[in-house]
């Protein structure tokens, strides 16, 4: 568990909280059998990470999509962005309260937590990556590169040397719905952003739309979703000079056609648990061994878009999907940083 900072949640919830109606709960029925036939199996190398007696679970629904979870164990929280809705959501684990942590968000994305405890966002409308202090104040750390204006900051990780990665596809200004129409100025880039100099340097990227990001549990390896590849790719680089550099870049999987990998976390063993779909076959979270092999899926209800590991033991999967988000409880545990 994170020592104690609860600034960062409390300061910016006071006023903002609100329940959603009940009702919408309704239409999601959970697997009242053991084990959940939700989970499958596609090698067996995926049945040490079940749980027999663990099944998906709804908790919260009512928005219109979901994206970018983010755990806080010092409050036994879970936030996450509602994009099109502008909004931050808050689900506190103690209670299963569901409410509005910060509106307006900017049409925030991706959130991560630094290795201070503090959040980090992207926001598509304002194009910047910002920092949740403390006390609620929010500092910009970055919103141009070379003088010119982000296209709009989507997923994002913090590794262990307290920088800051991320990546800055132009989804966000290609319409009106998860932000406002422009003209990107830059190249859709990977970036890596030392907070202590506020230097940003681009580490991948140019020549197509990164989406989400990750990194390997020893840090040597940095997944980065290929979203102009048909069918999409996930890549993989070394990570090199002392860890400020990407080189060596290669297809880690290549999805199948329609297959649609978004965001996604690592556990401690190197897999990949990854947010997909865009068909009711498909849609849930496709769990990859550390060689790009599928070895298991959890089936929604809706497309996942994003995910993370939460809870006192790092092993609870939260995942974001269309409308709702789901749990489920799991025999492994997400990395630092991710």
């Amino acid at each position: 568990m994170q020592p104690t900072r609860r600034g960062v949640i409390s300061a910016a919830t006071a006023a903002a909280a609100v329940a959603l109606a009940p009702k919408a709960l309704a239409a999601w029925e959970p697997s009242e059998r053991y084990p959940d036939p939700a989970i499958q199996t596609l090698d067996p190398a995926f049945n040490k990470y079940r749980i027999a007696q663990a099944t998906v679970e709804r908790i919260a629904t009512g928005c219109r999509w979901n994206e970018g979870p983010v755990y806080f164990g010092d409050a036994r929280c879970l936030l996450w962005s509602d994009i099109p809705n502008n909004r931050i959501m808050r689900w506190d684990e103690e209670t299963g309260r569901v409410s509005i942590y910060r509106k307006p968000s900017n049409m925030a994305n991706g959130n991560t937590r630094d290795r201070q405890g503090r959040l980090v966002t992207c926001e598509h409308d304002a194009r910047r990556v910002t920092r949740t202090e403390y006390d609620g104040a929010i500092t910009v750390l970055m919103d141009k590169f070379d003088g010119k204006p982000l296209n709009s900051p989507n997923d994002i990780v913090v590794k262990s040397d307290d920088s800051i990665w991320f990546t800055d596809p132009p989804f966000g200004i290609l319409g009106n719905y998860e932000g406002h129409v422009a003209a990107p100025e830059v190249p859709p880039n990977v970036y890596r952003l030392d907070p202590k100099t506020a230097q940003a340097t681009v580490v991948a990227g140019g020549d197509y739309r990164p989406n989400g990001i990750a990194f390997s549990p020893d840090e040597s390896k940095c997944y980065v979703v290929n979203a102009s590849a048909t069918p999409r790719e996930i890549l993989v680089y070394d990570v090199t000079d002392n860890g400020t550099k990407l080189a060596n870049r290669r297809v880690f999987i290549t999805c199948e056609p329609g297959e649609t990998p978004d965001g996604y976390r690592v556990d401690v063993d190197g897999n990949l648990w990854c947010g997909w779909g865009m068909s009711p076959q498909q849609d849930g979270v496709k769990v990859f061994d550390k060689t790009g092999k599928p070895i298991g899926f959890i089936a929604l209800p809706e497309r996942s878009a994003n995910l993370c590991f939460g809870g006192p033991k790092r092993n609870r999967l939260f995942m974001a999907a269309s409308h709702s988000v789901y749990s489920l409880y799991v025999n492994t545990q997400g990395v630092k940083g991710g």
